[in-house]
């Protein structure tokens, strides 16, 4: 069966405007899934941030930003790998059950929301690109990204809280995109966490890719632990659930690995420590930010709901620190530009802040195993 993504002949399928809609998004599903998006037209990413800028005029301007420059004097002859990690918020929890208290419900509008999540991704242009909450997969994410050269999977959670959402999208899921140019698939798996030997409703998504460039291999993945307090137990079994898939993955940290998730989980808890003492020798790209190199930021989430202000760390770009140097970071925003309403807002289109990191290889990766 052939596929109609539009008429590509048009400026950008009228990319913005004409999304399939949430009926055509089962239909159109499985074709999705098989097609060679490599024969879809190409976009050029300016015109679309300027379509997306277009849509968005109304709107006060993006929040800037800078990358903190965290290079030691380790030279590379290679292109760093970027990537970015981001719980996107999901269209139907933002608007059907997150009760975000002082964001005004114009702000979540989906035409206007999309553009400012695909502004921050154009913003930053990451090799690798790592995200929660994704309800608009199949209609928005993966043709247009498909289209700017990203290849991408999409691993929903079984039982999703946007179904229980009235003229929801189907369900939300964890996402992964890397760039066709630089890098090829060798192997990827999805994977649904366990915790006490029971089947969760929590998943990743991890994946061998093959640098073009440098010809090694790493291991990038992506996951959404469970939420809420009360369940920091449930969080630490599916923390070594994740764990154990990744040991088994990366050959015992042979191969390099990148790990990107909304944990759910401030430092105190238990899965954090996990991470951190794991034989794979991970540290938390984002502790680099801090003067002694040890303490996470202040906050990656800020949001006001009916019980009160919640403002926590809970997301994290973990990385092999035998294997990868960590080249800079992108700095947070700060409590000012976030403002008293805090997140989401007009300005902003998620709960969640995005997290980028530019990464290169060691040069002697197996001396400091």
């Amino acid at each position: 069966a052939v596929c109609s993504m539009g008429n590509s002949t048009s400026r950008l399928y009228s990319t913005l405007a004409k999304t399939l809609s949430s009926g055509a998004v089962s239909q159109h599903q499985d074709c999705l899934e098989q097609q060679d998006s490599a024969r879809l037209d190409p976009i050029d990413p300016k015109d679309l941030l300027e379509e997306c800028q277009m849509v968005l005029q109304k709107r006060p301007p993006r929040f800037q930003r800078d990358f903190v420059d965290l290079k030691k004097n380790t030279a590379s002859n290679h292109r760093p790998i970027r990537v970015m990690q981001w719980n996107i918020l999901a269209q139907a929890l933002g608007e059907g059950k997150d009760n975000f208290v002082q964001c005004p419900m114009e702000a979540l509008k989906w035409e206007e929301r999309k553009c400012l999540i695909l502004e921050e991704i154009l913003a930053y242009k990451p090799d690798i690109l790592c995200l929660q909450e994704v309800d608009h997969y199949f209609d928005t994410f993966e043709p247009l990204l498909s289209r700017l050269g990203y290849q991408g999977t999409f691993f929903p959670k079984p039982w999703s809280p946007c179904l229980d959402v009235e003229r929801n999208n189907g369900p939300d899921g964890c996402a992964l995109f890397f760039l066709r140019a630089r890098f090829e698939l060798i192997n990827s798996a999805n994977i649904r966490l366990t915790a006490r030997k029971l089947k969760t409703n929590q998943v990743a998504i991890a994946q061998t890719l093959k640098c073009n460039e440098t010809g090694r291999l790493f291991c990038i993945a992506v996951t959404h632990l469970k939420a809420r307090t009360g369940w920091e137990s449930f969080r630490s079994a599916q923390g070594c659930d994740l764990l154990q898939n990744l040991k088994s993955i990366t050959q015992g940290a042979k191969i390099p690995l990148i790990v990107c998730g909304d944990f759910n989980a401030e430092p105190t808890e238990e899965v954090y420590r996990e991470f951190s003492n794991s034989s794979l020798n991970l540290n938390s790209a984002y502790k680099l930010l801090s003067p002694d190199g040890q303490s996470e930021p202040p906050y990656t989430t800020w949001k006001i709901r009916p019980s009160g202000e919640c403002r926590h760390t809970l997301d994290y770009i973990w990385y092999s620190q035998h294997a990868l140097n960590v080249n800079s970071a992108l700095g947070l925003l700060t409590e000012e530009q976030i403002g008293p309403n805090r997140l989401p807002s007009f300005n902003y289109p998620s709960d969640h802040l995005s997290l980028v990191c530019d990464f290169s290889f060691n040069q002697d990766p197996d001396r400091l195993l």
